[in-house]
């Protein structure tokens, strides 16, 4: 895989709440130079990523980034409306894709009628705005067992999203593994996988795609691609 094949599986990312304009500036023009598949942030700078690439894009930038927000971010305990507020929100910003966070206790008690309905809701209104919008869904596998996995990619299937994902990177039970990826790789049928969380070099990157995973979250992209020969 070279510099470019590489690139173009990572969302470059950026959550951290303190996070200001320049921060955010400097994630969009580092996509947009390395050819990243996204820039990933919080809802609240959608508008200025969307208002820059769409800039980028004028002047004759090769590589096109999407533009992704979160949802429920970063512990999907608010209510299902108000993460459908907020994805209609995004979607109207400019976001090309969602990132939502499910709701963990129904996946912790196994109530998969609350957990598909928390994504079918999200994935509804985000659609709903634009149909070609890419709704990704976090599990929050460092705290989940094998069975509560498989529940998880069962609902976000059935919710008709387009991705599973194992980590917001906020949880201090940790983030991605290689296991998770694999369970999310063997249970998500015909779904996509993005790994996230604790990514932070090349060789755990390349063990997380050698795993299952086709989209990796990451905040030291850069760094991660620079350890690539040219």
């Amino acid at each position: 895989m070279n510099r470019l094949q590489l690139a173009r599986c990572i969302d470059h990312t950026v959550l951290k709440p303190e996070a200001g304009e320049r921060e955010i500036r400097a994630v969009i023009a580092e996509a947009l130079e390395y050819g990243f598949a996204a820039v990933c942030v919080n809802s609240g700078w959608i508008k200025l990523v969307r208002r820059l690439l769409d800039g980028a894009g004028k002047n004759g930038s090769n590589h096109a980034a999407a533009a992704c927000g979160v949802v429920g971010f970063p512990f999907g305990a608010a209510e299902t409306t108000v993460k459908v507020f907020e994805a209609q929100m995004c979607v109207n910003s400019g976001a090309d894709e969602i990132d939502m966070v499910i709701w963990l206790p129904a996946l912790m008690l196994g109530d998969f009628d609350r957990a598909r309905k928390d994504v079918e809701e999200v994935v509804k209104a985000a659609k709903g705005v634009c149909g070609k919008t890419i709704v990704k869904v976090i599990l929050e596998t460092a705290i989940l067992n094998e069975s509560q996995i498989a529940m998880g990619c069962q609902a976000a299937g059935e919710g008709g999203a387009d991705f599973v994902k194992t980590s917001t990177g906020f949880h201090p039970a940790g983030g991605a593994s290689v296991q998770a990826v694999r369970w999310l790789k063997q249970y998500s049928g015909s779904l996509r996988v993005k790994a996230s969380g604790g990514i932070r070099d090349l060789a755990t990157a390349q063990a997380m795609l050698a795993a299952g995973a086709d989209r990796l979250g990451c905040s030291a992209s850069v760094a991660i691609i620079n350890s690539l020969p040219h």
